[in-house]
């Protein structure tokens, strides 16, 4: 049987106002304000049931306005480097910055194998020779004292 994810309703609310505010925007570029108030919406939400975002819907939210950060409607995009590869993302609405790693080699903590649970039990290996008590044979049986014989 799978397990149940924790706050499941509260996911579903968070990604309904998270495409919500994409729909508002991609009818009507000018409805801003509205966008923003979803996206709101959905930051508070979360912070007040603890819950982590995926880190895809946290660079695409402004953290200083609540806006949805879209390329060439709410965003400007631009690719610097020096040294390193890097994307900054300057939100229309307030003028704040992000700087984002363009490194086709990086990957999340999120993505990486060893940061997922492990579903599957290790096989028991037996009973280990540390919890056996010290009087038993090997064959099993117990040896006691002469003097309960």
């Amino acid at each position: 049987m799978a397990s149940q994810m924790k706050d499941k309703e509260a996911y579903q609310r968070l990604n309904y106002l998270y495409q919500a505010a994409h729909c508002v925007l991609s009818q009507n570029p000018e409805n801003k304000e509205l966008a923003r108030f979803y996206c709101f919406t959905q930051r508070t939400i979360a912070r007040r049931l603890v819950l982590r975002q995926d880190p895809s819907v946290k660079r695409t939210l402004c953290k200083k306005c609540c806006s949805l950060l879209i390329p060439g409607v709410t965003a400007t995009t631009r690719q610097r480097s020096n040294k390193t590869r890097f994307t900054v993302l300057r939100c229309l609405s307030c003028g704040q910055s992000k700087t984002l790693l363009n490194n086709p080699d990086y990957c999340l903590w999120v993505d990486r194998p060893e940061a997922q649970l492990q579903q599957q039990k290790q096989p028991d290996q037996g009973p280990s020779l540390k919890n056996q008590p010290k009087d038993r044979k090997p064959d099993g049986s117990q040896q006691f004292p002469s003097s309960h014989r």
